[in-house]
C-alpha cells in the first residue's frame, strides 16, 4: 500500500499557523504521517504556543515526526522524552540518531543536528543535543538501506553533476555539510534525502543514481532524491512544504534530468537489507536460498539494526561500551566480560581486556555473499587490523607474558557476525594448552572436527563454522619477540546443534574461572563498563588507527 507523506522545512516554532495548514491539506489529501526537518522549535520559542502544543490544544491531524535540528530543543519538551512521555497526541521525536519503521512499512534512518568536530571519535552519548559525531553518522550505515533518511547537515558534494545547483549557485559554503553525511546516504541508496536548509531557499536536486552492479540490473534502480526545504512562513516564499506518494515499485528507467551520484563511489555489490533478511547476528534463517541450497526451519523473521544489540544505529544501544570506530568495524568492551579488570593487573592490564570486533553493516556473516567482494575484504581487514593491535597492546603491557585468543561462530542464523578477543596466559598458547582445550571440548560435544587453516585473506568458507586464532609472542634471547600460534578452523551443518557457549566454557576451564561461564551472572554495572572503557582507551592510544 503506497504511503501519501508531508514534509515542513523548518517551522521555527509557528507551531499553530504550520499545523493548522497541514490540518486543511489532510482534510484533502489523508496523509499518512507528516516529517518536519530542521528545528520544529525555536531558539526562543513562544512560550503560549508550547504551552498550547504541550496541552494539546494545537490539533495534529496525522502522526507528525521529528529531529533535533540546530538549536537545542526547549526543556520542558526534553523533559518528556526524558520521561518517555507523550510531547503532545501525533508528535513523535525520532531521536537524534536512529531507525524507525513506520506503521506503513517506511523506514527512516535519522542523524539529527550538525557536526561535533570537537569530538574526532565515539558516539553521541545523548539523544537530545543539537550535535552528532562523526562516529554517529558511521554507525547509522549499519542499518544497510532506507526509505527516508532524514539529516539536518547536507551531505558532502550533493551539488556536484547538478545542474539545478550550478543555476542557483549551490556549493560547499550554501549549507553545513560533511563528508560523513555523504557516506551515509551512498551506503544507505534511501529513496528520499531530507533536510533542512539554512536561509530562504529550496534546492530539489535532479534524482541520482548508483553505478549499478550487472547482476542487479533486473531490480531496478536505486534511484535517490535529495530535498532541502526553505523555512515555513520564509518571506521569500521559497518552497517550504512537500508532498508525495511513496511506493515500491522497481524503477527501471532514470527519470529524465537525473544524474550519477556525486559521492564518486560506486555502489558495493551486496544484497539490500531486505534481501539479507537482517539475518546478522540473529538466531533464525536468512530468507535468501543459499547455495547449498539446504532446507532451513521456519524460524520468525530475526531482528532489524534498530532492534539489534550489535547495532551502533540502535538507540538503545550501550554506546559508553565502544572504545573505538573505524571505517567498516568496531571495537567495544564485552558485555559481562570472562576476564576482570583485576585478572591481569600485574601483567600491566588494569581492564578485563575481553573485546568484540564488530562490522559496522548489519550483516549475518563476513562472507561475500552477504557483503560483496569489496566490502568483504575491506571489513575483514580491518576486523584483522583490530585484532593484530590488541594483540600488540596485550604483548607489549604485559611484557610478553600475554598471548590472545580470537573467536568467530560462522552462522547464517546469526543475527550480526563478530569476533570475541580475550587475553590468556602465554603458557596456554606456547604449551598446546588452549588447542588442545577447543579440540577435547569440541570432541566431547561431538561438534566437528578442527582443521588448521590460514585466514590471513577474506576467503569465503562455505556453510556454517567455528573459527580461531591462537597468538603469542615469546621472550627469544637470539631473536627479540617470537611469533607463536595457529589458527584453526572447523565446519558444521544444520544437523549440528551448536553451542553458542563453546568458546567461553573453554576459556573458562583453562583459566579456572568457571564462576564466569555465563555473562549474564557477572554483568557489570554501567559505572564500571564506563571505567573500563577509559582504562582500555587510555592504554591503547597507541595502536588506535582509528
Amino acid at each position: 500500500m503506497a504511503a501519501k507523506i508531508f514534509v515542513f522545512g523548518s517551522i521555527n516554532g509557528q507551531l499553530q499557523p504550520a499545523f493548522s495548514k497541514l490540518a486543511t491539506l489532510h482534510a484533502k489529501n489523508a496523509f499518512s504521517f507528516a516529517i518536519v526537518t530542521g528545528n520544529l522549535f525555536s531558539s526562543e520559542q513562544d512560550d503560549e504556543q508550547l504551552t498550547q502544543i504541550l496541552d494539546g490544544q494545537i490539533q495534529i491531524p496525522c502522526p507528525t515526526y521529528f529531529t533535533v535540528g540546530t538549536v537545542p530543543l526547549p526543556p520542558r519538551v526534553v523533559e518528556r522524552i526524558e520521561k518517555d512521555e507523550e510531547i503532545a497526541p501525533n508528535l513523535h521525536y525520532l531521536g537524534k540518531r536512529s531507525t524507525t519503521k513506520t506503521s506503513e512499512g517506511v523506514r527512516i534512518v535519522t542523524l539529527g543536528g550538525l557536526l561535533d568536530s570537537n569530538i574526532i571519535a565515539g558516539l553521541s552519548k545523548e539523544q537530545i543535543s543539537p550535535f552528532h559525531t562523526e562516529g554517529d553518522a558511521k554507525s547509522l550505515r549499519g542499518a544497510n538501506s532506507a526509505d527516508i533518511l532524514l539529516t539536518t547537515t547536507w551531505p558532502s558534494d550533493v551539488w556536484k553533476n547538478s545542474p539545478k545547483a550550478k543555476e542557483m549557485s549551490i556549493n560547499s559554503t550554501t549549507a553545513p555539510s560533511n563528508p560523513a553525511i555523504a557516506e551515509l546516504c551512498a551506503a544507505l541508496k534511501p529513496k528520499y534525502h531530507l533536510s533542512m536548509s539554512p536561509d530562504d531557499f529550496c534546492f530539489e536536486r535532479e534524482p541520482f543514481f548508483p553505478e549499478k552492479a550487472e547482476e542487479e540490473q533486473d531490480k531496478g534502480i536505486q534511484l535517490t532524491r535529495f530535498i532541502s526545504l526553505a523555512p515555513w512562513g520564509n518571506t521569500a516564499r521559497a518552497k517550504s512544504m512537500y508532498a508525495f506518494t511513496f511506493n515500491r515499485d522497481a524503477i527501471i528507467t532514470p527519470p529524465a534530468g537525473s544524474t550519477m551520484t556525486p559521492f564518486y563511489k560506486p555502489a558495493a555489490t551486496k544484497r539490500s537489507a531486505e534481501d539479507a533478511g537482517f539475518s546478522r547476528f540473529s538466531h533464525g534463517d536468512s530468507r535468501h536460498e543459499r547455495k547449498s541450497h539446504r532446507r532451513h526451519r521456519e524460524r520468525s523473521p530475526p531482528p532489524g539494526p534498530e532492534k539489534c544489540f550489535f547495532c551502533l544505529c540502535n538507540p538503545n544501544l550501550s554506546t559508553h561500551m565502544v572504545g573505538c570506530i573505524g571505517e567498516a568495524a568496531y571495537l567495544a568492551t564485552a558485555k559481562g566480560p570472562l576476564t576482570t579488570s583485576e585478572t591481569y593487573k600485574e601483567h600491566g592490564l588494569n581492564f578485563p581486556g575481553h573485546f568484540v570486533i564488530t562490522p559496522v553493516d548489519h550483516v549475518a556473516t563476513l562472507s561475500k555473499t552477504e557483503l560483496g567482494d569489496e566490502q568483504a575484504k575491506t571489513t575483514f581487514q580491518e576486523m584483522k587490523r583490530f585484532r593484530e593491535s590488541l594483540q600488540s597492546m596485550v604483548s607489549t603491557l604485559s611484557k610478553h607474558k600475554l598471548g590472545a585468543v580470537t573467536w568467530e561462530i560462522s552462522r547464517s542464523r546469526n543475527i550480526h557476525a563478530h569476533w570475541q578477543f580475550l587475553p590468556v596466559p602465554i603458557e596456554l598458547v606456547s604449551k598446546g594448552l588452549v588447542e588442545a582445550g577447543f579440540r577435547v571440548l569440541a570432541e566431547d560435544m561431538k561438534l566437528g572436527k578442527f582443521v588448521v587453516k590460514d585466514f590471513e585473506t577474506a576467503d569465503e568458507v562455505e556453510g556454517d563454522y567455528f573459527r580461531i586464532w591462537i597468538w603469542g609472542e615469546e621472550d627469544d634471547e637470539v631473536e627479540g619477540g617470537k611469533v607463536i600460534g595457529k589458527s584453526l578452523l572447523m565446519q558444521f551443518g544444520d544437523e549440528i546443534r551448536f553451542d553458542l557457549q563453546y568458546p567461553r566454557k573453554v576459556m573458562v576451564k583453562l583459566l579456572k574461572l568457571e564462576n564466569r561461564t555465563f555473562w549474564q551472572d557477572v554483568v557489570q554495572t554501567e559505572e564500571e563498563e564506563t571505567a573500563d572503557v577509559a582504562a582500555f582507551r587510555e592504554a591503547f592510544k597507541e595502536w588506535n588507527f582509528t
